[in-house]
């Protein structure tokens, strides 16, 4: 049995040159990078080397800062609870915007800071799942204090317009955050172009090590510390830096984050994907949910009408074949799947969601092997199920 890994959404492979970069910092140069003795400095080096990685995978200039946290979510947290200390207890403004189908790291800060008294405005997507970016004009007010919108999402992969929500945020000099988790390594990401003031990453997202991420933070704009205790990282954030996670992050980014890597992703990663996806489609009353244009190269949120998701899965595990029906970050809710409810859904289509997401590391034999089993996992479910044989009449699309 053939095993297929189709989650990377969820998490990626470290890259073997990534985890031949960190070892060292696991074993031998192994000083806290705070002590003044040669074990701690020598770790300098390739911290430094691993920052300029950074500043250059995003295009941020010298003087912006980047600060090393141990994931997107606390990235996340760190700017939605420092705009709240800063500009909403300390200040005059109790209004942030942000949109229906945001990542669980948005919408659970948020919701806390909802049972604070802070004023949330969740924006709508349109039929695609995309937020049409001048909707938002006419939600910001005087007492905005934050836009926090994310660069690509999660389960469908849809691209949303950063570059014009950038600059209407300019305009109105509201700050701007986006959560870019889902597009380092997918799709270009550069923050002078977007107009982006504070920008969320995850290693593991694009073959770093899990457990760290950073926070983009454009010059001029400053936050309250999630973290207090030491100096470190500038006194941003307190704690002793994992230096070999921070080394493998910026490695990963590079990789990720050039030119080449970049043209790979939008040719043979998105072949594949395709591939995959229109043999899926040929099956009846199967559907690419937000349509076939517009999104990162590597995902699918593929709905099978009369296959629940959490079986489909079932079958796909007993194949050697990992996938997910949405954020690994909710996974344990059996709820119907937010983002597909946000635009438009029917009750039974939002439990049959199943997404497939790719990487570089997939193979085509690994697809062709995927095609097969899914289609005979359709046929099995479709087969026992007590609603499929009711369903109305369609024809498969994107929708």
């Amino acid at each position: 049995m053939m095993e297929v890994y189709l989650d990377n959404n969820a998490t990626t492979m470290i890259d073997p040159l990534v985890f031949e970069e960190m070892k060292p910092f696991l074993t031998n140069i192994y000083g806290n990078p705070n002590s003044l003795h040669r074990f701690g400095s020598g770790t300098h080096p390739k911290m430094v080397e691993a920052l300029d990685y950074l500043y250059e995978g995003i295009n941020a200039h010298d003087n912006d800062d980047i600060i090393i946290t141990a994931n997107a979510t606390e990235a996340n947290n760190m700017v939605i609870k420092g705009i709240w200390i800063d500009k909403i207890l300390n200040g005059n403004k109790n209004h942030i915007i942000t949109t229906e189908v945001e990542h669980p790291a948005i919408t659970a800060t948020l919701k806390f800071l909802e049972s604070q008294g802070v004023s949330v405005t969740y924006l709508p997507v349109n039929d695609e799942g995309v937020l049409e970016a001048h909707t938002l004009r006419k939600y910001i007010k005087d007492e905005t204090a934050l836009v926090t919108i994310m660069w690509a999402n999660n389960e469908t992969g849809k691209i949303f317009p950063i570059e014009e929500i950038g600059l209407i945020c300019k305009e109105f000099d509201v700050p701007f955050h986006t959560d870019a988790t889902q597009a380092i390594g997918k799709i270009p990401v550069d923050v002078q172009k977007c107009n982006v003031d504070y920008l969320s990453i995850s290693a593991h997202k694009f073959h770093g090590p899990k457990g760290i991420g950073a926070l983009y933070v454009k010059k001029g704009y400053s936050l309250t510390p999630l973290l207090h205790g030491g100096e470190q990282m500038g006194g941003h954030r307190a704690g002793t830096v994992d230096v070999a996670s921070m080394v493998g992050m910026g490695l990963a980014m590079k990789l990720a984050t050039s030119p080449e890597a970049i043209e790979y992703e939008q040719t043979f990663v998105k072949g594949l994907r395709d591939q995959l996806e229109n043999a899926i489609l040929e099956i009846s009353e199967t559907i690419v949910i937000g349509g076939a244009d517009n999104r990162t190269p590597n995902t699918s949120l593929i709905s099978i009408r009369g296959v629940e998701g959490e079986s489909m899965l079932w079958d796909l595990n007993q194949k050697g074949i990992g996938a997910s029906t949405g954020s690994a970050c909710a996974s344990e809710d059996l709820e119907a799947n937010p983002v597909m409810n946000a635009f438009g859904s029917d009750s039974e289509l939002a439990h049959t969601g199943v997404r497939l997401s790719l990487s570089r590391f997939n193979t085509q034999e690994e697809i062709d092997y995927a095609i097969d089993v899914i289609k005979t996992a359709i046929a099995r479910l479709r087969n026992i199920s007590s609603s499929f044989a009711y369903a109305p009449e369609s024809h498969n699309s994107q929708l």
